[in-house]
């Protein structure tokens, strides 16, 4: 009797915290679907070889794996590949995370990842044609930052934007020009494990692997105002999407936006239980993990900010 009175006290307390951080979470405006930026439409699904980042311009996708960089054609068509992107660096690395495509190169988030967290941090820059390394810009230590898992170039305002997958308190800006670090943004409330970051006018995009993939549970797009001036120091997360078109919930990854801002990209793998970030066994069903671009027609919400 003691044991059934203690579980059945023990879920409605579990349901009281998830109602009451569900009601701050809205009072935040976190969940308001009426600051949601787009109206989305599935156009495509497209299997590619990489399981970390995606970029796009006018011609091309670049998509990331952990140790690789691919060419493809708007199409899918596999041009290029470098298989060996960490050749040219010094220190250790063994991770490539989201990427970016600024004029006529990829920008990548490198790292060496162990322990949980990231070392030798730094910004590396390839030729998009051929993918081959052009240079490479270390991290400030002084940032705190202590994993990159993605990197966003903001052309309008000359910065390079690093997110952090072990700790999403904080966005770090670096000069686009110079390479040196700025500062950086302070996230209310901090998302879950972030994968993915984009600029898009003056909002930027997150995705986050905050669904359990073991329970079917999709993960998250939000979005983050860009403040108008450098004095401010903080901004709002805010609810985008439920990433539920996923074929089945895994892990989502890095995303892109296309230049006229009509197209919006999301990389995503299925496949393979992930246990801290580390592809572990199969699935039931799987014999391989499958990546998959999920390509949206967006509007401007009418909703939207």
């Amino acid at each position: 009797m003691f044991n059934y009175h203690y579980r059945f006290f023990r879920k409605i307390l579990i349901w009281f915290h998830i109602i009451f951080f569900a009601i701050i979470y809205c009072e935040q405006g976190v969940y308001n679907k009426k600051n949601i930026l787009f109206e989305y439409r599935l156009k495509k699904i497209m299997e590619v070889d990489g399981r970390q980042g995606i970029a796009t311009n006018e011609k091309y996708f670049v998509v990331s794996g952990s140790k690789e960089l691919y060419l493809y054609t708007k199409q899918g068509k596999l041009l290029n590949r470098n298989n060996t992107p960490f050749k040219k660096l010094s220190g250790e690395a063994n991770h490539l995370g989201d990427i970016a495509i600024y004029k006529d190169e990829v920008y990548t988030g490198v790292e060496n990842f162990v322990n949980g967290r990231g070392e030798n941090i730094q910004i590396v820059i390839y030729n998009l044609d051929d993918l081959k390394f052009r240079r490479s810009i270390p991290c400030d230590p002084a940032s705190g930052q202590v994993e990159v898992c993605g990197i966003a170039v903001d052309k309008n305002r000359n910065l390079i934007w690093l997110a952090d997958w072990v700790n999403g308190k904080y966005l770090y800006k670096y000069s686009l020009t110079s390479g040196k670090y700025i500062g950086r943004l302070k996230l209310d409330p901090a998302p879950d494990k972030i994968q993915g970051i984009i600029v898009y006018q003056d909002q930027i995009m997150l995705t986050s692997d905050d669904g359990d993939a073991d329970k079917d549970q999709h993960d998250h797009l939000y979005s983050v105002k860009i403040p108008d001036s450098d004095n401010v120091t903080e901004s709002k997360l805010v609810f985008e999407k439920l990433l539920d078109e996923f074929v089945k919930a895994g892990e989502v990854e890095g995303l892109c936006i296309s230049d006229d801002g009509t197209k919006l990209s999301i990389l995503m793998n299925r496949g393979r239980r992930i246990i801290n970030g580390i592809p572990k066994e199969f699935y039931p069903g799987y014999d391989r993990e499958i990546h998959e671009v999920y390509v949206y027609n967006v509007e401007r919400s009418t909703d939207g900010n």
